[in-house]
Parts: structure tokens; C-alpha cells; sequence
């Protein structure tokens, strides 16, 4: 595969001295929606993601091409010209993060060509635009021997999506990403940034992430909607309780104070924040203590919560969920990523994993009308450049 990147990147841009970077996609095993309510999150990376093979140019232009976005051709602009572009699309991200960089004042003294190629699927909820910005964020610090360290890669990437693509998006993507660690699971505080690593052994079962197809736009769907009616709850709260964030309550505190928050669609959504937080460290305990079974139920529960109190699902997901519900072998399965289409993760076990993609694969189809993929998920390392 890289070999034959850096031979796209020749006939491209000519000369092959490059350097080559990854970064993968994040899928979250439990903690939706909880990561900008000032909750806890429990991403992991997975084994595919974006590559970056670049190099150094001596001018102050910068050359970007997508082997994902071919039709766009190569987007082309100088160092000292970092607007926002509607017609760049894709190559905005990569812009933003470069754009971040040069605010917070690291030298970036000329341009460079850049060939990205990226085997997530595009707009499955798997974190592409994350893995875009982390893959960049990477690149900039080796190309230009910045020795930025990998937390403030994560905060600028953060801050690149926010301020310059425009999207609210909390830090979960952009930390699973950036700080994954093959064969662990990252306990995320999103209010604080403090995180554990958490071995992943689900002993004689696998993750299978299933794809609806149904392509989902993170800035144009109701994701700032959502945010901003946690806000309010939120603001409703603190006239009563001493809180920052939704993510500090208890179900407790929250059932004895939810009647301040006078609008019920904004008690709703509150309510699962508060308990998804919740359900995330009890989900995290059972499974460091090995009850898989436990953990797989706290799974099948936030998928209800997300369907029924945060309203983020929709038919795709739903069918996909409840098909694997129905199968024999499943421990676990709820949507993951922002919703409105995407992905779902299933906890299966491996004897029945060939049974499970062709009974849900065949239904899904049946009742949707088009198919959905299925990938059964490897647990890898954050963001790096790729040693020859």
C-alpha cells in the first residue's frame, strides 16, 4: 500500500523524496454525546485510517490531491493565504489545522505537496475529518521539526474543526485518534482531559462495525442543534446546583432537579447525558473486571437512550441495531460516532461473527433497500509517521 502511494505521489508531483504519515479512525465503544456535556467517553483508534506522503517544497506554495476526492483535482494556495474556501471541500481540514499552527506561532517557513489517501468510508462516523486534521498535525510537526507534543496536536486539531470548518465537535475524536494505543480503549474525562488506558479483551469475541451507507454531514445535520439544547438544560441547572457541565451530575442529583429544566425536549436531552456519562464508568468497571456480558448491556442501553431521550438515530441505525440484537453470538450493539447515519459497533462473539454479517447484512437490505458494509474492527496506535 505505501509503495504504491509514493508512486501516485511521483507521477503527481514528480520527484519521490517523501516522508509518509498516518492516522486512523476512532470508533467509540460507549460515551456518546457526552464528550462537549463535560462527560466521560471510551473511544479506541481502529486499524484504518488516513495516510499523508509528503514533502518539503522550497517555495511558499502548497499542493493538496485526494486520491478519495479525484473529481476535485489538485487544491492549490500559498502559506500566507488560509481562508476558508467553500470550493476546496475536503482540503479545508488540512488548510484549518496549518491555519491553527501558524496562530499559536510555530515556524512554518515554506509550502510542500501532499498526496492524502484514506480507507475509512466517507461520512460513516468514523472520524475521517479527525483523522484528516491528526494525519496533518502529524506531517507539520516531523516535516518542519516543530517537537509539538501530541496533546496540543489534539487541541489544535480540535480547534481547526471548531473555528475553522465550523463544526462544535467536543475532543473525543480528535484524542482516540491522536493518543490511541493498539489493544486499549481510552478512558476519556472531557472536562479535564484526564484519560487511562483500558486493555480490550473480549476473550473469545470481536467488534464488528457495521456501515449503513447512509452518508450523514456532521455541519449541517442537528449536532449544534443538540448542543445548544444541553446548554440551555444546562443553564436551567446552574440557577439551583454549583455545576460546570451536565457531566458532573449523578442520576440521582439529576432526577431530584430535572423539573428546573422547563422545556422537555431539553430535559430529554440532558437526561441522557447525564446517564450516558454515567453508564460509560460503569461500562469501563465491568469490563476491567471482565464481564463482557455487562458491558454488552450497557452498550444495547445507550443505544436506547440515544434513540429515545437524544433522538440521533433514525431508521438505518435502528434496524442495523435491533437485527443484531436478534442474533445469536451478540453481547452488545448500540450506534457510534454523531448519529444521523453512520455506523454501528457490535460485540459478537467469533463463532458467530459469519452468521451475524450475513443475517443482518441480508435484513438490513431487505428493509432498507440498500446494503450496508461490515468490518470487523483491530484496535491500533494513534497518529505517527509510518518508519520506512
Amino acid at each position: 500500500m505505501i509503495e504504491s502511494l509514493r508512486q501516485d505521489f511521483k507521477q503527481l508531483y514528480g520527484n519521490d523524496n517523501t516522508r509518509v504519515f498516518f492516522a486512523p479512525g476512532r470508533i467509540n465503544l460507549i460515551g456518546e454525546h457526552t464528550d462537549y456535556n463535560g462527560g466521560h467517553v471510551f473511544p479506541c483508534a481502529i486499524s484504518f485510517g488516513t495516510y499523508a506522503v509528503a514533502r518539503k517544497r522550497e517555495d511558499d506554495r502548497i499542493r493538496l490531491y485526494s486520491k478519495n476526492f479525484k473529481n476535485l483535482g489538485m487544491v492549490e494556495f500559498t502559506i500566507n493565504n488560509l481562508s476558508f474556501i467553500k470550493a476546496h471541500d475536503w482540503a479545508n481540514y488540512p488548510k484549518g489545522v496549518l491555519s491553527v499552527f501558524k496562530q499559536n506561532g510555530y515556524n512554518i517557513d515554506s509550502g510542500f505537496d501532499v498526496l492524502f489517501y484514506g480507507n475509512i468510508p466517507n461520512g460513516a462516523g468514523l472520524s475521517s475529518s479527525a483523522s484528516i486534521e491528526l494525519v496533518t498535525s502529524v506531517m507539520l510537526n516531523e516535516l518542519f521539526e516543530l517537537n509539538v507534543e501530541m496533546i496540543s496536536m489534539v487541541k489544535m486539531s480540535q480547534k481547526a474543526e471548531n473555528e475553522f470548518i465550523g463544526v462544535n465537535c467536543g475532543v473525543m475524536d480528535q484524542f482516540a485518534i491522536g493518543m490511541g494505543k493498539e489493544g486499549y480503549a481510552i478512558l476519556l474525562d472531557c472536562s479535564t482531559l484526564a484519560y487511562r488506558y483500558s486493555k480490550i479483551d473480549l476473550k473469545d469475541a470481536s467488534l464488528v462495525i457495521a456501515n449503513t451507507n447512509k452518508r450523514r454531514g456532521l455541519a449541517d445535520s442537528k449536532y449544534n442543534e443538540r448542543r445548544n439544547e444541553c446548554e440551555r438544560a444546562l443553564s436551567q441547572l446552574q440557577q439551583k446546583l454549583d455545576i460546570k457541565s451536565l457531566g458532573e451530575l449523578t442520576e440521582e442529583t439529576f432526577e431530584a432537579n430535572k423539573h428546573f429544566i422547563t422545556d422537555e425536549t431539553d430535559r430529554k436531552r440532558a437526561k441522557h447525558a447525564v446517564y450516558e456519562n454515567q453508564r460509560t464508568l460503569k461500562a469501563v468497571d465491568a469490563l476491567e473486571k471482565g464481564d463482557i456480558e455487562l458491558f454488552g448491556k450497557l452498550m444495547d442501553a445507550s443505544h436506547i437512550s440515544l434513540r429515545d431521550d437524544y433522538e440521533v438515530t433514525g431508521k438505518e441505525l435502528d434496524t442495523l441495531v435491533e437485527l443484531a440484537w436478534k442474533q445469536k453470538g451478540t453481547i452488545g450493539a448500540r450506534m457510534t460516532g454523531a448519529g444521523f447515519g453512520g455506523c454501528t459497533v457490535s460485540i459478537v462473539k467469533n463463532d458467530y461473527i459469519d452468521a451475524f454479517i450475513e443475517n443482518v447484512g441480508r435484513q438490513y437490505a431487505q428493509k432498507v433497500g440498500y446494503e450496508a458494509s461490515f468490518y470487523v474492527a483491530s484496535i491500533g496506535d494513534g497518529a505517527k509517521e509510518i518508519q520506512q
